[in-house]
């Protein structure tokens, strides 16, 4: 039953061994194969079953005469479409009939090969071949209808996309200039007038200022939504959806209702929601909840105020935005609303799957009968991305504007929470029995769980990638670029089984070729660089095809060593990257030099048990040499830096100031500093492998970052003045 058992889990995309980071190989146990098999919905009860599984890929191949999608390049015609057809069509006239996206029509004619040379195979008692046939036909980049027809009737059709030879770079990159900006944390900026969390407003304010000092981007963690009625669940790499916004991100003193509400600017105005203001701009860390029962009750006034205002003005708009948004967006709010709905009346219920059973399927006439009658709550939500998707526009519109040469750029997380909207209206797209993660490694000795449902690759292509799609526009509709976190995902994703260790996992294949074909679509359409987070275990072929498609690689000043552990000189920096110091994964400048994230992981149990901290710490101090020794070799050594690490026990603001200088000699396309490094901030945005008991995603940066605060404090302006000289000095 083995060699049975690995034969259909080849045929589903899972790979049988793989090597770690120190080379060496893992066979999967068989008990894993079986658990990732039941979270892509195959059975393997039995050996019956197994081998009725296999049979069961090869005749659902051929019963399916074209993909829904089928992908190309438009550099390679002639395109060769693989479709499955009755073999009593052989005999037949082929010709394709193709109805270009702007409304053309071309007719081919074509001849297929031999019968006795095609690929064969009996389904369901009726033979049915495979065949490669070329489709030479002069089509622009885009999405094209088409139909193989036999005789004149078509008997196979599917959308042929026309993707480029690459992604979308700006013109001043592919003239050479090499741009720079700056990376926050959305959530984190202080201001003198956000509610306790930074806003669009923040942002808009972050441009401003990056702006007048020579910045081309700025960028933000994922903008993605995530859970209103349950607002602790904060990390934005686990989102309900990946297409729609965080409504905490709302300016909601911006929103045009506001200036028309009296009840809003009452409440607002009281003695009473001042103070809890105060507080919640004062709080070190951003207190989710805190923010959440200030925001909401005020939206719901304005919502309220908007309905009012029937059809005019503001209201009018909204209602298009609902309009275009469509089933997407209906299906989005709906799930909003059955969430606060059933958490109001249980405070445990942490998404759809503690939904009464009823429930639990977007087409089940209870989800029916419940949209009926609670109408006006979806139309609610559906307002609310609609204020938050016409904020982020504006912000986006004010990069472009303000001159800078990229605008913002955004981060698309891996995939979504199992308990939220996106995994609820595709529950058949998403394995909700098993995790994304990453196999143990030098980072982390136990491997890696996400707690994120990937997608089963199959049930992706079977959608027409239609899921994937909407991901890209929403997220590349008005960002200047995307950061992809963990890129590998295009082409693998390493699922954990439910209840199984990190190291228990596989390697699930996807389908590489058509995903970067339509990235690369998207992105010359949107025109958004676009940019790959590479680090970890990457295989060669996945670095090699990223950098044909001009994704920039992701370069980590941490990360990017010798042989012997020396760090690289900027000279041997990729050209096609995206440079930068640290991640919000990683300790920040100073809490590395400090080695003040070899303390936290031992203290959150993630070092391995025979590891000795002070070792560690003295290794560290050792890396401090390197990194001083790194400096000094490219003669940015700070003169009043001594070389001895033991004589620098902290990082000074000058010796800061001369790592993001030899950053910025590199010859990458971009180099992006984060806010929390040119503010000396010791401590991580995210410590992984924690949920609660470390702050992730809550702290603030220790100053505003409205003009009052950026103009006084000279530490930005500082910088973006060294990196205008480095760039010069360095340029090609």
């Amino acid at each position: 039953m083995t060699a049975t058992l690995h034969a259909l889990a080849s045929a589903h995309g899972i790979v049988l061994e793989h090597h770690d980071i120190w080379g060496n190989a893992h066979r999967v146990p068989d008990d894993s194969l079986r658990a990732i098999l039941a979270a892509m919905h195959v059975r393997t009860d039995d050996e019956s079953a197994i081998a009725s599984a296999v049979e069961e890929v090869k005749r659902a191949r051929y019963r399916q005469p074209l993909p829904p999608m089928t992908v190309v390049r438009s550099h390679t015609r002639p395109w060769f479409l693989r479709v499955h057809l009755a073999a009593s069509l052989l005999a037949c006239r082929f010709e394709w009939r193709v109805v270009s996206e702007e409304g053309s029509e071309h007719l081919r004619a074509v001849t297929p090969p031999p019968a006795d040379a095609c690929e064969r195979v009996d389904v369901g008692g009726e033979p049915r071949v495979a065949l490669d046939l070329p489709l030479d036909v002069a089509l622009p980049d885009g999405y094209h209808e088409v139909a193989l027809c036999a005789d004149g009737a078509p008997v196979a059709r599917g959308t042929l996309a026309v993707a480029p030879a690459a992604c979308y770079r700006p013109q001043s990159m592919r003239e050479g200039r090499r741009l720079w900006g700056v990376a926050a944390q959305l959530y984190g900026l202080r201001s003198e007038r956000n509610w306790g969390i930074g806003d669009f407003g923040d942002l808009a304010a972050l441009v401003g200022r990056s702006a007048t000092v020579g910045a081309d981007v700025v960028g933000v963690n994922p903008l993605h939504a995530l859970f209103p009625r349950d607002p602790e669940r904060a990390s934005p790499y686990g989102p309900s959806s990946r297409v729609f916004l965080n409504v905490f991100y709302l300016d909601v003193q911006a929103i045009a209702e506001f200036d028309r509400c009296p009840a809003a600017q009452e409440l607002v105005g009281t003695g009473a929601f001042q103070a809890k203001l105060g507080e919640l701009r004062a709080s070190e860390l951003v207190d989710y909840a805190g923010v959440a029962a200030v925001k909401l009750p005020v939206l719901e006034l304005l919502y309220a105020q908007a309905r009012r205002d029937g059809g005019a003005g503001d209201a009018a708009d909204a209602g298009d935005f609902k309009r275009a948004g469509g089933e997407v967006l209906r299906r989005y709010a709906l799930f909003e609303a059955l969430q606060e709905y059933w958490r109001a009346r249980d405070s445990t219920v942490w998404g759809w799957p503690a939904w009464p059973e009823a429930y639990r399927d977007p087409a089940a006439d209870a989800v029916v009968r419940f949209a009926d009658e609670h109408a006006e709550r979806i139309d609610f939500h559906a307002w609310l991305q609609y204020q938050a998707s016409r904020q982020w526009a504006d912000v986006a519109r004010q990069a472009r504007e303000s001159g800078l040469a990229i605008g913002v750029y955004v981060d698309l997380a891996v995939s979504v929470d199992r308990g939220g909207a996106e995994a609820w209206a595709h529950q058949d797209l998403y394995a909700i029995a098993a995790s994304v993660g990453a196999p143990p490694d030098s980072f982390n000795a136990k491997g890696q769980d996400w707690g994120l449902p990937p997608m089963i690759p199959q049930r992706l292509s079977d959608a027409g990638y239609a899921p994937f799609l909407a991901t890209l526009r929403a997220s590349m509709r008005d960002a200047g670029a995307l950061r992809i976190d963990h890129v590998m995902g295009l082409m693998r994703l390493y699922w954990v089984p439910a209840g199984a260790e990190p190291a228990q996992g596989a390697y699930v294949r996807y389908p590489f070729e058509d995903l970067r074909g339509l990235l690369a679509l998207e992105s010359q359409r949107h025109r958004c660089l676009v940019i790959g987070e590479d680090l970890g275990t990457v295989p060669d072929e996945v670095r090699s095809a990223l950098a044909a498609d001009d994704i920039l690689s992701y370069c980590v000043l941490l990360f990017e060593r010798g042989n012997a552990g020396d760090f690289k000189p900027p000279d041997a920096y990729p050209e096609a990257a995206l440079a930068v110091a640290s991640t919000h994964d990683l300790p920040t400048l100073a809490g590395w030099w400090e080695g003040h994230d070899i303390r936290l992981r031992a203290e959150h149990g993630q070092l391995a048990q025979d590891a000795d901290i002070e070792v560690q710490l003295e290794e560290r101090v050792h890396d401090r040499g390197l990194l001083l020794e790194a400096l000094a070799g490219v003669g940015l050594l700070p003169a009043e830096a001594s070389p001895d690490p033991s004589a620098v026990p902290a990082l000074t603001p000058p010796l800061a100031l001369a790592v993001q200088a030899y950053l910025a000699r590199t010859p990458s396309a971009l180099m992006v500093v984060q806010l929390e490094d040119i503010y000396g901030v010791r401590e991580q945005a995210n410590l992984p492998g924690t949920v609660d008991a470390h702050p992730n995603w809550r702290r603030k940066l220790p100053i505003g970052s409205d003009a009052k605060h950026t103009q006084r404090d000279e530490r930005l302006a500082t910088l973006a003045s060294r990196i205008a000289d480095e760039r010069r000095w360095g340029r090609p």
